[in-house]
């Protein structure tokens, strides 16, 4: 039976994500060679950098295209947990705090998340975002890449599986 790929954070190059089909569903689902994919892995530079009150904007290149991240900064909103109240200490909001201090312009960065659709485009809601300390982790992703979409993505879904 193939591993089903909706379920982990696949790794892959932005000019695959960005040409992933969309199914107009709601929400809308994404498909890489008829197979469902709602989670990414990107490894680039930094290009791009937008603060907001509520979020992070940023632009990831590496190489084979751009792609929008999103980091939100208030989870509480996002999650409509109301029961820790306005004052209360938000983990998570701490954390994804953290995480946008760490998104500079011109640094490497490993970005994970779910892929989702915003006004017709593909882009990412970040889950966490790590500095990349060494150089060679964007060409390692490039052929980690390249190996996973020969061995594992791009294989034909098995019968009554996506």
């Amino acid at each position: 039976m193939d591993p089903p790929l909706h379920l982990v954070h696949i790794k892959i190059l932005a000019a695959d994500l960005l040409s992933l089909t969309v199914q107009q569903t709601s929400p809308p689902s994404f498909l890489r060679r008829g197979r469902t994919v709602a989670r990414a892995e990107l490894v680039g530079i930094v290009i791009s950098r937008d603060r907001r009150e509520k979020f992070l904007r940023f632009l990831i290149d590496d190489g084979t295209g751009c792609v929008p991240c999103i980091l939100w900064l208030n989870h509480q909103y996002l999650n409509a947990n109301t029961s820790s109240g306005p004052s209360g200490s938000d983990p998570t909001a701490e954390m994804a705090l953290k995480m946008s201090e760490e998104v500079r312009l011109g640094t490497l960065v490993r970005v994970r998340g779910k892929i989702v659709m915003y006004r017709g485009a593909i882009q990412i809601a970040v889950r966490d975002v790590v500095l990349e300390k060494d150089p060679n982790a964007e060409v390692l992703h490039w052929l980690q890449c390249v190996c996973l979409a020969k061995e594992c993505y791009d294989l034909p879904p098995a019968q009554g599986a996506t």
